[in-house]
This record gives C-alpha cells, sequence and structure tokens, in this order.
C-alpha cells in the first residue's frame, strides 16, 4: 500500500531533507514551494536547484509551484490525496525582512499555517502534523539570565538551571520576539490548539540553528551554513554585535527529520518540543570561526559591526530532553565537526 506524504517549503533545508528520507522510505511525496526565498534575499539564495534536484533523484516525488497563502489552490491538492504525515517547513525566515514588510510576514507564517491546519482537519484529520516553529517563540527573555562572558563565548554559570540548555518551561511572554517571532508564534499557538480542540496529531518543533549542505543560506538567515560559505568562497563576514561571542547549538537537518519520524510513529496532541544540537553542538561566532578555518585550512576575512539585531540572543542552548524522554530511541547523529565538514564538503563555489 502507497503511503502519501505532504512536505511545505520542499526545495529548503529541511523541506528537501524530507523529501530525501520520505522518498527514500517508499513514500509518494508532494512537495510545495514557490522558491519565495529568491525574493527574500536575492537571487543567490534561490532554491530553485534544490527542486530540481529532488526532481531528478526521486521518481516518487511530484513537485506544485504553490504559495502556501492560496486557499483553493492548497485545497485541490489535500481533496486529490489523504496524507498520512504532514510536514510544514515553509516560512518567511528573518527577523530583519519581517520588519521591512509585517503584512507579508505575518500572512506567510500565520495565516498560511492556519490554512494547512484547516485543509489537515477537514480532508486528513488522522494524519500527522509537524511544524517547524522557532526557538523566537521565547522571545529575548534568554537575554536575562544571568550570562557571564568568557574569553570566546557567553555562557552561563554551570550551577544554573538551563546550562544544560534552555527547555519549554520558558515563558513566551513578557519579551521582544521581533516580529518574525510573533508570525511564527502565532502558528505555534494554532497548530497547539489545533492538536487540543480538534483532537489532530500535531507536533511542534521548536529548532534554533538548524543547518545542512543543501542549506541555501543568506545573511540574514541560516547563521553556520553562511558562515562556512563566506569563509570557503573567501568573502568578508559581517559579525553583528555582541563581540562575535553569541552562542549557538546547531543540529543537523537529518537529525531533524529523525525526530519527526520518531514522533509520527507514535504522534502526539499539540505537543512543544525543544529541538537543537544542545550543549555538545554549541559554539559562539568566534568559536565557529576558529573551528572552519582549522578544518579548512582558510582565513576568515570579518567585519565587525557593533549593533545586534533587535530581539536577537545573546546565548541560547537547546535542551532536548522532553523529546528523548518521549521518544528515547532518538539521538544525535552529527556532532559540531561532522556538521562543518558537511557543510564544507556542500559549498558551491
Amino acid at each position: 500500500m502507497i503511503k502519501y506524504a505532504l512536505v511545505t517549503g520542499s526545495a529548503g533545508l529541511i523541506g528537501g531533507e524530507a523529501v530525501d528520507y520520505l522518498c527514500s522510505q517508499g513514500f509518494s511525496v508532494v512537495g510545495i514551494d514557490n522558491d519565495f526565498r529568491s525574493i527574500f534575499f536575492g537571487p543567490n539564495s534561490s532554491t530553485d536547484w534544490n527542486t530540481k534536484r529532488l526532481l531528478e533523484l526521486h521518481a516518487n516525488f511530484e513537485f506544485k509551484n504553490i504559495d502556501i497563502r492560496d486557499y483553493e489552490n492548497l485545497r485541490d491538492v489535500f481533496k486529490n490525496q489523504s496524507f498520512e504525515i504532514i510536514i510544514h517547513t515553509a516560512a518567511q525566515p528573518s527577523h530583519d525582512w519581517a520588519a521591512k514588510d509585517p503584512i507579508v510576514d505575518f500572512s506567510i507564517n500565520a495565516n498560511g499555517t492556519l490554512n494547512l491546519l484547516e485543509l489537515t482537519r477537514l480532508f486528513c484529520p488522522e494524519a500527522t502534523f509537524i511544524f517547524t516553529s522557532t526557538n523566537k517563540v521565547y522571545g529575548d527573555t534568554p537575554n536575562s539570565l544571568p550570562i557571564i562572558e568568557g574569553d570566546l563565548r557567553y555562557d552561563l554559570p554551570q550551577s544554573h538551571t538551563f546550562w544544560q540548555g534552555i527547555d519549554e518551561s520558558m515563558s513566551i511572554d513578557y519579551s521582544t520576539h521581533s516580529l518574525f517571532g510573533v508570525s511564527k508564534c502565532s502558528a505555534d499557538l494554532l497548530t497547539q490548539e489545533y492538536g487540543h480542540y480538534f483532537n489532530l496529531n500535531t507536533g511542534i518543533f521548536r529548532g534554533g540553528c538548524l543547518t545542512g549542505p543543501t542549506h541555501s543560506s543568506a545573511e540574514l538567515h541560516g547563521f553556520l551554513s553562511y558562515l562556512v560559505k563566506t569563509i570557503i568562497q573567501g568573502n568578508t563576514y559581517k559579525i553583528l554585535g555582541y563581540k562575535g561571542k553569541q552562542v549557538r547549538d546547531n543540529l543537523h537537518a537529518n537529525d531533524l527529520i529523525l525526530m519527526f519520524m520518531e514522533f509520527h510513529k507514535n504522534p502526539k496532541k499539540g505537543e512543544v518540543y525543544n529541538v537543537g544540537g544542545g550543549r555538545e553542538n554549541s559554539t559562539s561566532v568566534l568559536e565557529a570561526i576558529e573551528l572552519i578555518e582549522s578544518v579548512s585550512g582558510k582565513s576568515a576575512i570579518v567585519d565587525y559591526r557593533n549593533d545586534n539585531r533587535v530581539g536577537d540572543h545573546k546565548w541560547y542552548i537547546t535542551n532536548n530532553n522532553k523529546f528523548k524522554t518521549h521518544y528515547p530511541k532518538w539521538k544525535l547523529n552529527y556532532n559540531l565537526d561532522k556538521i562543518i565538514k558537511d557543510l564544507i564538503s556542500g559549498v558551491r563555489i
């Protein structure tokens, strides 16, 4: 019996990784994308190349050029096929871009997600619906933690509750989120509510720095991938504030897809998970530059700017313990060194 899957943002980093995995597992996959990334970040960040790659690789992949704000065209997709799993990754992903056009940002991230949830409820209510949320739903609350400054990174005292990483107990209220954070938070809450109110199988995955070699990264989105690409191509990397000591944990896209699939085996209703690489995969910008230089043999060209982005985290490490408790078979396959080597191998010069 054929299993059917729908992936939105199918040409992006997470969407493309999901298509590759699902096709390899025998699913018949419908991918939805409209290459808006080239509009957000310019032609060099177009994802059209990834759509072509996926179509060439997988006979069981069907692509549809649809804007997720287009309810009627989405409805036709759902009417024609009952999906077992829906992985929703399509989004406007940038803080800075959202501030330039809040209406477009909100309509894509919030209204587009509402369209997909409602169509899932109407046409395939037994399906697993997975939403890629963001740690930006917590706004700049992580910056209120007692962060201490080291030589190369900011960090928390080892005695602090969140030293191993921030868990889902952190409040999403009383903070500056950025408009992007607000639109994603709206979608996050909608996905929770469709699980709780309509009893749908919905999982909300609050990711931070998600990465991989198929990332069409840009200055405004895709920190580690863009940093690797900039150094390898010999271009200048701009460090935006915090002395370059801001910390992120990094999760490879393949590890995230395996999380999705574990959830799909035993889905829950409106469950929220913080997902990331954890402390073991954490790095500051300065540390990441040193590591990339060491692995690649290339020297970074850096331009430091004093002003950080509004609402940007000074320190963020993810605590995955809730997900690991619910799904103990999942484990991290990509450590930071392996991620860097994989990113370097994927740079198109």
